[in-house]
Order: structure tokens, then C-alpha cells, then sequence
């Protein structure tokens, strides 16, 4: 099982390094699937390797100077403060209610992104002071959203800087760059409450090394804008449908309500 398990990191951290994600949003539930257990081995091993995944992309990134460094630190450390904010909010607010309006944003992002990869990325000239408010206030919210919500923020990311006026492959090497952080401190969570395996770890980590590197050569050399975009809006509306397909009963019913009430 375990050589299964590395065989399908090396996959998934192939495509997931060329669109700047650490993958956990699809290492944690193929490893349920897979039967191991998802509170001991799948969440904490997801959340190492989409921190893998994500650094090891990175260091070809930053190599190639493909990274805005300078511009990822207030975006790093205003998601890092919007986290928790969000994590507190979700005792006065409906969870289920606010999934079903990120699902319909992220839809609508997905859609915008395989709509725009039919065209060719243009310079867009954002004074460096106006592209640093829009980082934090965007940090702030992706932040909130992923406390609030229970979910990585790196997918929103990409669309984000794409709106901003970055290019396609500088906005997913620079996500690779934040994604880093958020990923190895929830991991340190899970590792301090002793929910590890080591064996297994050490297996699918070392896929996760080769398949990203090998993901961050192909989009460096090899992946064009608009196929970086294509893939990246299937991704969008992929863990849209599975956000609302788990809480799928609950929307009918509100729908149903909703129907009822206008009539």
C-alpha cells in the first residue's frame, strides 16, 4: 500500500508543483481512500507533503528567480494573521451556509481562469505601494477564509496575483513560496500531538521531492500560460464540486426552503 501511496504522491506533486499548490486538498483524501487512518496518518502526512511539495518547487523557483520574494512577505504574514481570526469566527456563523458562497466564488474564479487562458498574459503596471495593500488586505482574506473554513488557502492564491497583474508562472512559483509556511505549521500541530508515521512519511516524501522537481522543470521550460490556467480552473471547480457534494443534503434542503418560501 505504501508503494501505491508514493506512486500517487509522485502524480499528484508533478502537476501540483507546475500550478504552485502543496496538494494536500488531494494527498489527504487519497490516503483515506487508500485506508489509512485520516487523523493520525492522512491529515498530518497531507499537510507534510503539500509543505514538500510546495519548498521543493520553491528552491527551482527561487533559482530561477521566477519568485517575488519581496512581494510574498506581507502576503505570508497577513494570511498567517487572518487564520486564526477566521478560526474564531466559525462559532458565529453557519460553516455549511458560508462553504456554499465559497463554492459559488470559486466556481465563478475557475471559470474566469479557463476564460482568460485563451488569452496571452499582458504586463499590467501596479505601483509597488498600491501591490502591497492589495497583498494584505488579499493575505488577510485568504487567511480568514482557510481558518474559517478549515481549508489550504494556496488555490486562492494564483487567481489572486493573476488579478493583480502578475504573470502566470510568477504567480504559481511565488505561491509555492507562501504555501511553504502554512503547510509546516499545521504539520508541527499534528507532530506535537504525536500523529505521525514515520515509515510511510519518509516513503511518500521522497516522491514528493522527485515528482516536484520534475513538475517545476516542465512549467518552467516546457508549460505554456494557458494551459497553466486551464489546469488550475478545473482544479478551482474540482474542490468546489467536493466542498458542496459534502454538504450536498444540507443545500437541497435550503433550496427546497428557499422554493418553498417563494411560492
Amino acid at each position: 500500500m505504501t508503494l501505491i501511496s508514493s506512486l500517487c504522491v509522485l502524480v499528484l506533486s508533478f502537476i501540483f508543483a507546475m500550478l504552485g499548490l502543496g496538494g494536500a486538498m488531494l494527498y489527504i483524501p487519497v490516503f483515506h481512500w487508500l485506508g489509512y487512518d485520516f487523523k493520525s496518518i492522512a491529515i498530518p502526512t497531507g499537510l507534510l507533503l503539500n509543505g514538500v511539495t510546495a519548498l521543493s518547487a520553491a528552491i527551482f523557483y527561487l533559482r530561477a528567480k521566477m519568485v517575488d520574494v519581496k512581494g510574498s512577505i506581507p502576503l505570508i504574514i497577513s494570511s498567517f494573521l487572518g487564520a486564526p481570526v477566521g478560526a474564531y469566527f466559525t462559532k458565529f456563523v453557519s460553516t455549511k451556509l458560508l462553504i456554499l458562497f465559497f463554492v459559488i466564488a470559486m466556481s465563478f474564479a475557475g471559470i474566469r481562469m479557463l476564460i482568460s487562458s485563451t488569452h496571452e498574459d499582458k504586463d499590467k503596471q501596479i505601483s509597488f505601494g498600491i501591490k502591497m495593500i492589495l497583498m494584505v488586505i488579499g493575505g488577510f482574506f485568504i487567511g480568514f477564509i482557510a481558518g474559517l473554513l478549515g481549508v489550504g488557502g494556496g488555490f486562492l492564491f494564483v487567481p489572486m496575483m493573476l488579478a493583480m497583474g502578475y504573470k502566470t508562472k510568477q504567480a504559481a512559483a511565488t505561491s509555492s513560496f507562501v504555501v511553504i509556511f502554512s503547510s509546516f505549521s499545521g504539520f508541527a500541530g499534528h507532530i506535537a500531538e504525536g500523529h505521525f508515521n514515520l515509515p510511510f512519511m519518509l516513503a511518500t516524501t521522497i516522491a514528493v521531492i522527485i515528482g516536484s522537481q520534475i513538475g517545476a522543470k516542465v512549467m518552467k521550460e516546457k508549460m505554456k500560460a494557458k494551459w497553466i490556467k486551464q489546469m488550475f480552473g478545473v482544479i478551482l471547480l474540482g474542490v468546489g464540486i467536493k466542498l458542496f457534494w459534502k454538504n450536498h443534503v444540507y443545500y437541497i434542503e435550503l433550496i427546497k426552503q428557499l422554493l418553498h418560501t417563494v411560492h
